[in-house]
């Protein structure tokens, strides 16, 4: 609809009633998953890294806090999966400011190093990445499937049962690691649970199409590519980037 600035100004005052509610809502939520008890880790994941292998307690750094991203990129893939390139090209855009806030930033991918560092050079992500083929960590944060479970046709994913996709999912897991080494897990989300990483989309919420996905098969990340993949649109004469 179209109305006068005066009638706009009364309906966006109502929406900014709703908004102030939701971030509302939004820190109490915020708090609740700071309030979740934490688990020992008590097995002992050695990760292939780029300076050799690693515990998951290495893979903290100097940071006391250590983000994990469950990066779809199995053995004998070329490339990583496309939704998991979209969210570690905002992840890695990020990364600086978290880790000089105490946060280590994380992916792993069941993939061999070689295989991984390959795409990571070709999608030019400046992340730690490592492999943890020869562990069961995937499978023990609900992302990596056996032949067994994938047979049955139900899997455990996010927390339910789900028709799987395929032997892997993605996700993120958060630990700690306090002053004697220890290392805790503290949070796991899946899915859509972890959309608000997503900048671009929280972009075109605010936008007047949203987020605009028509896909007939009903799938809302079709247009997403990889950044390597879409085709350059030249630029107005006009436009003020130059």
């Amino acid at each position: 609809p179209v109305a006068s600035r005066a009638d706009w100004l009364a309906a966006r005052k109502r929406l900014l009633a709703h908004e102030k509610e939701f971030t509302r809502t939004r820190d109490r939520l915020a708090e609740e998953r700071r309030a979740l008890p934490w688990v020992k880790v008590d097995t002992d994941y050695t990760f292939d890294t780029p300076e050799g292998p690693k515990s998951l307690a290495a893979l903290f750094g100097s940071s006391s806090q250590l983000f994990v991203y469950h990066f779809m990129l199995a053995p004998g893939d070329a490339e990583g999966c496309v939704g998991c390139s979209f969210l570690a090209d905002h992840i890695a855009a990020a990364r600086v400011h978290l880790e000089h806030h105490d946060v280590t930033v994380a992916l792993v991918s069941r993939a061999p190093l070689d295989d991984i560092r390959r795409y990571q050079q070709r999608m030019g992500w400046d992340l730690c990445w490592v492999s943890s083929a020869g562990t069961t960590f995937n499978h023990d944060f609900g992302v990596e499937f056996t032949p067994e479970e994938l047979a049955s046709g139900e899997v455990d994913y996010n927390y339910g049962k789900i028709k799987p996709w395929g032997p892997d999912a993605h996700g993120i897991s958060t630990f700690f690691r306090n002053a004697a080494g220890e290392v805790f897990h503290t949070y796991s989300s899946y899915a859509r649970g972890n959309e608000d990483l997503l900048t671009t989309y929280m972009v075109l919420d605010l936008m007047p199409l949203g987020r605009n996905e028509t896909s007939a098969d009903g799938h809302p990340m079709d247009w997403v590519k990889r950044h390597d993949e879409y085709a350059e649109t030249p630029k107005p004469a006009h436009a003020c980037c130059g």
